[in-house]
């Protein structure tokens, strides 16, 4: 195989259309434009969703749902990763220390997802019922 013998698979490259080339064809005349009106004028332009002045269809339906702006605030995080830290205190301050949560992280959550291996103190921080028990099942404390 050479380059110069490579061609395009039969049916993969369509001929450009040409219109205006009289009344034979399909696309003479007037070129698939319809008679008069904006589209079939040069430069007959409305932006997307330009129903004809009619209120559009994104503008009939109503606003559903709800984004929080405090979200990007709120970090969680496993005791998986809680009991890998080495330290006996866990704060907001030492997982944002050791890049674990996020900078601009206002507010954690520790939920349970692996065991915790020794004995945590937990400051600060929000933890669901099943990783308080974890928590404290190896001799740990959780003070909100």
């Amino acid at each position: 195989m050479y380059l110069n013998t490579i061609k395009s698979s039969p049916g993969a490259r369509k001929a450009r259309v040409r219109v205006g080339r009289g009344i034979g064809c399909t696309l003479g005349k007037t070129c698939g434009r319809g008679h008069k009106g904006q589209h079939a004028r040069a430069g007959g332009f409305h932006k997307v969703g330009f129903e004809g002045g009619q209120m559009p269809l994104q503008r009939r339906l109503p606003k559903v749902g709800f984004k929080s702006h405090k979200k990007a605030f709120v970090a969680e995080i496993g005791t998986r990763e809680v009991a890998k830290l080495g330290s006996a205190e866990v704060t907001l301050a030492v997982l944002v220390a050791r890049r674990l949560v996020a900078k601009d992280a206002k507010t954690v959550k520790v939920v349970l997802n692996g065991p915790v291996s020794s004995a945590l103190t937990v400051k600060g921080l929000g933890v669901t019922a099943g990783a308080r028990a974890e928590i404290e099942s190896k001799g740990g404390r959780v003070e909100v």
